[in-house]
């Protein structure tokens, strides 16, 4: 697979990139992200990397992260009407902040479901397995911030979207 990679001729999912940046002891954001050279990385607009694109044209993009060993990790996401995004859980202690720009979302933790819409917030464990979904007719945008703490020392995984 990671030859594939290399070569241009696929494009690796967001879990296979997750279990990539854990097998080789980096965030994510080391993987993806051009190398910084100063105490201070500036990511201008539409310079993040789009590491998940949904069937409608929804897209899950990361625009900041730091580096092991406790990572977090900026992402802007929206959502087309019907679309969804799966993740299984992610290591032990990892928590998820999410807050809602513009539409409804709906948020699945281990079964429990969260309707939110624009200016609502909600703060979860990511360790355990939760979806994205817009089920509006209307397009949804979020902010995601995930803290993985001890990166590296543990592996995580992202399920494929349905």
């Amino acid at each position: 697979m990671v030859v594939n990679v290399e070569q241009g001729s696929v494009n690796p999912s967001v879990g296979t990139l997750l279990r990539l940046s854990d097998s080789l002891g980096v965030g994510l954001p080391a993987l993806v992200e051009p190398p910084a050279s100063k105490a201070a990385k500036v990511t201008r607009s539409d310079a993040g990397a789009v590491l998940w694109t949904g069937s409608a044209g929804g897209r899950g993009v990361l625009v900041a992260g730091t580096e092991p060993p406790d990572v977090v990790e900026l992402w802007d996401w929206t959502l087309a009407p019907g679309e969804h995004h799966s993740s299984e859980a992610h290591s032990a202690g990892t928590r998820e902040l999410l807050q809602v720009q513009q539409g409804t979302i709906a948020v699945e933790i281990h079964g429990d479901a969260h309707m939110l819409s624009a200016g609502d917030a909600l703060t979860f464990f990511g360790d355990a397995d939760h979806s994205y979904s817009n089920p509006s007719h209307d397009p949804a945008r979020f902010t995601l911030a995930v803290y993985e703490p001890g990166v590296g020392h543990t592996r995580r995984t992202e399920a494929s979207d349905a």
